[in-house]
């Protein structure tokens, strides 16, 4: 399927998500605008002038979450915008700069901007299973997460869950801006994600499989959603390009223990140091269900997690991080 003539925008482009969305929309011949904080930063920049078509349809533009009106210039002419650019890492000094603040007053930027530009038709948010499944209620084998879960600001507090906040925050703020501003607005909101890098850095999702396999003596006793970085991508471009999709929409393949994970790493790579021993000895965190009706709505066919978390030691492997 050609796009050929249609402009859309990316923001926060050298990212994980966001770099295989500007590949996959390059592939099918749309002309993108993308966003980056610093075009000086070849770490930013590089990869994605790599990519196929970008030579002739791909333009970058300066923009940073925090400075009003500076995705002005990146939206517009575009039809489309996604906006993907969020901070996201575990360890933070200052949540309110580091996190909260780019998180919630980006998009609300970002927002602000599509709706002060008549071109733009609709806009994709890249938000999380973080902002969904946070309730304070258990989730167990039985519990189906669906569209209806919201998570509750006050739970992440108390648990000082600063990233689920921000991302939980973000998506309240840009519903109700949406909904004012009368924007054509979705959400994807996926759950941990896998799968090859394109970009040069190390980003914190991939991480949680690369400490897997760097001698870690231990895996987290922990359960997520795990999903594929093309599907998340895919999942991005169908909502966009499906005229009747509307509201949120789970992207998860699998809900699994780290114990499964760690079990997935070493049949396939059994001479790689992958932790058998759990970081506590309480029982395993449930797994629980994440309804994937509205994701299949949208045409989405995930991946098997074997085979994206091959993909992702492969390209953790390919670009130096592994270090045995």
């Amino acid at each position: 399927m050609s796009e050929a003539g249609r402009v859309v925008c990316v923001t926060g482009a050298s990212g994980y998500i966001a770099s295989w969305l500007v590949k996959l929309l390059l592939q099918r011949g749309y002309t993108v605008k993308a966003t980056v904080r610093d075009l000086k930063d070849p770490k930013k920049t590089e990869h994605l002038f790599a990519l196929e078509g970008a030579k002739e349809r791909l333009h970058l533009v300066e923009a940073n979450l925090l400075q009003e009106g500076s995705f002005d210039a990146a939206v517009e002419g575009c039809e489309g915008v996604f906006h993907t650019a969020s901070p996201f890492y575990h360890k933070v000094v200052d949540p309110q700069a580091e996190l909260l603040d780019p998180a919630v007053k980006g998009t609300l930027n970002v927002l602000g901007s599509c709706s002060r530009t008549s071109s733009v038709k609709k806009v994709v948010v890249t938000s999380s299973l973080a902002a969904v499944g946070y309730t304070g209620k258990p989730r167990t084998p039985e519990v189906v997460v669906d569209e209806s879960w919201f998570s509750d600001p006050e739970f992440c507090k108390s648990i000082k869950a600063w990233y689920i906040l921000s991302k939980t925050l973000a998506e309240a703020a840009a519903w109700e801006l949406a909904k004012e501003k009368g924007i054509n607005m979705v959400t994807i909101n996926p759950a941990m994600v896998v799968g090859p890098l394109l970009q040069p850095v190390l980003n914190t999702s991939s991480e949680t499989i690369l400490n897997l396999i760097n001698g870690s003596p231990t895996f987290p006793n922990m359960t997520f959603g795990w999903v594929d970085v093309r599907d998340v991508a895919n999942a991005h471009i169908s909502a966009y390009e499906d005229s009747s999709a509307s509201g949120r929409y789970l992207t998860v393949a699998k809900v699994a223990h780290y114990s499964e994970v760690a079990k997935i790493v070493r049949e396939l790579y059994p001479n790689l140091p992958v932790p058998e021993k759990c970081a506590d000895e309480n029982p395993y965190v449930p797994t629980y269900q994440v309804s994937k009706e509205r994701a299949k709505s949208l045409g989405l066919e995930f991946t098997p997690l074997e085979v994206s978390i091959k993909d992702t030691v492969e390209s953790l492997k390919e670009k130096n991080f592994v270090k045995v």
